[in-house]
């Protein structure tokens, strides 16, 4: 009962928040599950002449749906959802999909369900893994979807994945560099000219654990001529489940054609492997994110408590924090600049549940 109640949230969610998009055109974000499982969907450009039946270009993200997950050997680590995702299979989630784009169409019109039997399926453009961890490549999951969709993956989620002889393309994501500031030098095939995609990284994290996937996308239709002035910009949204550094962001601001952020998604709880590590780095550090990339929108990812065993599980720490929660900490060692960021910036705090969508204005 709880899986078909988020599943027609969904539906609904995706609905509403396609028609409003497509009026002012621009990207929705949908959470799949409470943890991390993402869809981006991005509005192709005017002037471009999408797939038959097509408004959106959709990039699915990180998907673990159901089922369990472990890394290494399910007594060493075995986690399953505490909240039921949105969606329970690849499938149902590309009928949510081919819902949606009906009743932007016509609003569930003859003619839009005409155009519907026209689409392509699936309607899952492309799928792209931030990590090599279960919890963000699950195989389950990922076999459920069509071997044709074109997969963008970090170099050891790309190398397991490929040793399932399931998917045909598989793309490792280059890292965004110093030495190339040119987002559209990241859009490689089979990605459209306008999406690029690339890693933000930092030098003292062998594992890349705290890095971060960057989508880089221009709407403006004619982005191929745009220079690299102050009037020729792309947008970005950031993807950081596990958190990354501030000073690791700092590079965004180099970029040429400039690089605004439109939303950073990075965690608000703290999770400490025992005194060991910081495994995923919360809010506090989130703010200091927000403010070196100057993001719209931050919205909390990688945040569900969820159910688990194994012997690792007692030595994991959690810490639940809010955005208040360290806004009234910056606020005690430095209030001025804290009070400038929060309300002169207006930045949007956001934690969506299973099943939200977020239209990105």
């Amino acid at each position: 009962m709880a899986s078909e109640e988020a599943s027609h949230q969904l539906q609904q969610e995706l609905r509403d928040s396609v028609n409003r998009a497509m009026k002012i055109h621009r990207p929705v974000l949908t959470q799949l599950n409470a943890d991390t499982s993402w869809l981006l969907q991005l509005p192709y450009p005017d002037g471009l002449s999408p797939p038959s039946g097509r408004s959106f270009y959709n990039i699915l993200i990180d998907p673990w749906l159901s089922g369990l997950q472990s890394d290494f050997a399910s007594w060493f680590s075995t986690q399953w959802h505490a909240i039921p995702s949105s969606v329970q299979t690849i499938a149902e989630l590309d009928e949510q999909l081919d819902e949606a784009e009906i009743s932007d169409s016509a609003n569930g019109s003859s003619d839009a369900k005409d155009e519907s039997k026209k689409r392509r399926r699936p309607l899952i453009d492309l799928v792209v893994i931030s990590h090599e961890f279960t919890d963000h490549m699950h195989q389950p999951t990922l076999l459920e979807i069509d071997p044709n969709i074109p997969v963008f993956a970090t170099q050891k989620a790309a190398d397991s994945m490929r040793s399932w002889n399931h998917f045909t393309s598989i793309s490792v994501v280059n890292h965004f560099s110093a030495k190339d500031l040119d987002w559209r030098h990241t859009s490689i095939n089979p990605l459209p000219e306008w999406i690029g995609i690339s890693r933000l990284v930092t030098s003292w994290d062998p594992m890349y654990l705290h890095s971060a996937i960057l989508f880089t996308f221009s709407l403006d239709p004619e982005y191929k001529k745009q220079g690299t002035g102050d009037e020729s910009y792309a947008e970005a949204i950031i993807y950081t489940p596990h958190g990354i550094l501030a000073r690791d962001l700092k590079l965004l601001s180099q970029a040429a054609p400039s690089i605004r952020t439109l939303a950073l998604l990075h965690d608000y709880n703290e999770v400490d492997l025992s005194i060991l590590t910081r495994l995923n780095l919360g809010i506090h550090n989130g703010l200091k994110a927000q403010r070196a990339c100057k993001a719209k929108y931050y919205i909390g990812t990688h945040d569900e408590a969820k159910e688990g065993k194994g012997i690792l599980l007692p030595f994991l720490r959690r810490k639940e924090l809010t955005a208040q929660d360290a806004i009234e900490k910056e606020q005690e060692e430095n209030a001025n600049a804290v009070n400038h960021f929060v309300h002169e910036e207006n930045t949007k705090f956001l934690a969506l549940a299973s099943g939200e969508s977020l239209l990105l204005e």
